[in-house]
């Protein structure tokens, strides 16, 4: 059976790793209906529907089918399956392991109870009452945003959806903002900040991401926005943002924050948000207060989060407009009547008012190779995409065109290439920190996978071996522990948070000598330009740092990647990983892969099974008949 496909091992095989899991999973969930009265062949297929769930979560889905988890004529109904006592309904889950909802999806109780509190939250925030748009508040839009209407007189511009969202976000209390690098989301984000605290002088304002490196690219990215604004505004915008669990507080116990200890946030700002988890994501927004904003920033085609669920993506498909939303939007920006017409939707969504996409792209010129490479990529346009491959001249693509199983030497001599700048500054001095952590986030090598000959263990074993190497003369004066695998210029990702030393998985530093010039330590450059030493002994689990997975990419830009791709077509290997690999990239992008491997990606969407659509529909329905704002349900702190 394939990775991520939901289903049941063959009775011989030896669990080992997740399949372990799964069996106990399943003869638990077995041992468990028996003792209730169950017949023996219902009780074994609620063990391959145990089963089944065990696996599907491993590759990311919230829950299963029932006809892909128990395919053919026999399978039980759903009035057979409630009547077990180990399988509950939407209404009555009870204490039962499973739930199954109306339309057949087969959950773990606690990932339907996680779908549905999000999903009441987020209704909560959506149907919040919309609050009038102000004159003050439509000149202020003017004036960041540039001349418009109301200023020249015009009545013939295009909508700029920047200032679109930006006025969306002040009339309610959730905006979606979906949109590749280079669309302006920061951009749009300072400038609302501004609007906001134009009305409300002491606004708190949380900015967050769900990684170290993803939050202070956002914090340098709203400092570096916020330069143009009037001194007055540009002073009071925050200056540095958090991990989203650095915000909740994150213990070993649970959160700090949650629904019973809201955070004390008048606006909560969420970049890289794809990357939110269905459970993380419903611990955070559980901790927001009900009259804050929020605003979600991400990229619905890139990779969904590592964890369960694909939030994000099934939040931002309909950017649809109401009648009385487009009207004030519409005079607030100064636009002609019934001119706001937003993009058809990828499917019906439940958060109308709520959702814009950002598809214009500031970053790549319309003659951009990378620009036109994801582009086809993103329309799972194969034939295309290599074409556009085997054209590339000059220094903006490369592609070689390789199905060994090993990297080929152009390969190799091009991550070697990559990486000569960074080494040649560290044999110059490694008494600036900050410039060498710059120096080596120019360049970095993207693996689909961890393993194997093209993965990324294989790369950074061969790229340490070579900067040891290449840095013989500065390990000669800092030769560290015998037989460590630390040695200076080493550069290092945390692969596991550990709090109390502030360190979070995916933040990334490089080890150079301590103050008395003989032991080691790892710097990490912090979002306010200072630098943390932490000694190489205290580091939680990490690994080097000179190949990362495409995963671990996400939240990280480069000037230039090299993309390798794995010998044979992979479960990991879809759409949305190598338009997220090519994205990365601000100048440059090289891909080492065969034509038939790239082709497969491209044509490979992710599929996720989730019911959070479903569930949206249902917290719609409960707010219809209660009434336009719900009490969001109590939260469990673990």
């Amino acid at each position: 059976m394939k990775t991520g496909t939901p289903g049941s091992a063959p009775p011989s095989a030896a669990p080992s790793g997740i399949d372990a899991y799964a069996e106990g999973l399943a003869r638990q969930l077995e041992r468990w209906a028996r003792a209730l009265g169950v017949d023996e062949p219902l009780a074994r297929q609620l063990g391959q529907l145990a089963r089944a769930l065990a696996r599907a979560a491993r590759t990311g889905h919230v829950c299963v089918p029932l006809g892909e988890a128990l395919p053919g004529d026999e399978r039980p109904t759903l009035p057979a399956l409630r009547a077990s006592g180990v399988v509950g309904s939407p209404v009555a889950p009870g204490a039962c392991p499973l739930v199954v909802d109306d339309e057949g999806r087969v959950y773990l109780q606690r990932d339907y109870a996680l779908e549905r509190r999000l999903a009441r939250r987020l209704v909560q925030a959506a149907r919040a009452p919309a609050q009038p748009l102000s004159e003050q508040a439509a000149v202020r839009l003017a004036e960041l945003f540039g001349s418009s209407g109301r200023e020249s007189g015009s009545r013939d511009r295009a909508p700029d959806w920047q200032q679109i969202a930006a006025a969306l976000a002040l009339r309610q209390r959730l905006l979606v903002i979906s949109g590749g690098p280079g669309t302006g989301k920061t951009t749009t984000v300072v400038k609302l900040l501004a609007c906001l605290l134009d009305q409300a002088p002491d606004a708190r304002i949380a900015l967050a991401a769900p990684t170290g490196k993803a939050a202070a690219r956002l914090a340098e990215a709203v400092r570096e926005s916020a330069a143009t604004l009037p001194a007055g505004l540009r002073e009071r915008l925050p200056q540095t943002a958090s991990t989203v669990h650095r915000l909740l507080g994150v213990t070993p116990h649970g959160f700090v924050h949650h629904a019973g200890r809201l955070l004390a946030i008048d606006v909560l700002v969420v970049d890289e948000a794809s990357m939110l988890d269905l459970a993380l994501a419903t611990h955070l927004l559980d901790a927001v207060p009900p009259e804050a904003r929020i605003v979600l920033l991400g990229d619905q085609h890139q990779l969904a989060a590592v964890e369960s669920g694909a939030v994000f993506a099934e939040l931002a498909v309909d950017p649809s407009l109401s009648e009385p939303c487009r009207a004030a939007i519409e005079a607030a920006c100064a636009l002609p009547p019934r001119s706001l017409q937003p993009p058809a939707a990828l499917a019906p969504g439940a958060l109308v008012d709520s959702v814009v996409w950002f598809e214009r792209n500031y970053r790549f010129a319309a003659d951009s190779a990378i620009g036109r490479l994801a582009a086809q990529i993103k329309a799972g346009a194969d034939e295309d995409a290599l074409a556009t491959l085997a054209a590339a001249e000059g220094d903006e693509l490369q592609w070689w065109d390789e199905a060994a199983t090993l990297p080929a030497p152009a390969v190799r001599e091009a991550w070697r290439q990559g990486y000569a700048p960074y080494l040649d500054a560290l044999l110059a001095a490694t008494d600036d920190a900050a410039a060498l952590a710059a120096a080596f986030a120019r360049f970095r090598v993207l693996c689909a996978h961890r393993e194997g000959a093209r993965g990324m263990a294989e790369v950074n074993a061969a790229l340490d071996a070579h900067a040891r190497a290449r840095l013989a003369p500065l390990l000669a004066r800092h030769p560290g522990a015998l037989g460590s695998a630390f040695y200076v210029g080493r550069p290092v990702m945390v692969l596991k948070n550990e709090p109390l030393l502030q360190l979070f998985n995916g933040d990334i530093g490089i080890t150079l000598p301590g103050e008395r010039q003989v032991e080691l330590v790892v710097a990490f450059a912090q979002a306010d330009g200072s630098v943390r030493r932490v000694p190489v002994q205290r580091l939680p689990e990490h690994q080097s740092a000179w190949a990362m997975t495409v995963h671990k990419a996400q939240g990280s830009e480069f000037d230039a990647v090299l993309v390798l791709l794995p010998a044979a077509a992979s479960p990991v290997l879809t759409r949305e990983l190598l338009y997220t690999a090519v994205t990365r990239a601000r100048r440059r992008v090289a891909i080492a892969s065969s034509a038939a491997v790239l082709g497969a990606a491209v044509r490979t969407p992710t599929r996720r099974h989730s019911g959070l659509p479903a569930r949206l529909r249902e917290a719609l329905a409960e707010a219809d008949e209660a009434s336009p704002v719900l009490t969001p349900p109590p939260n469990p702190t673990s």
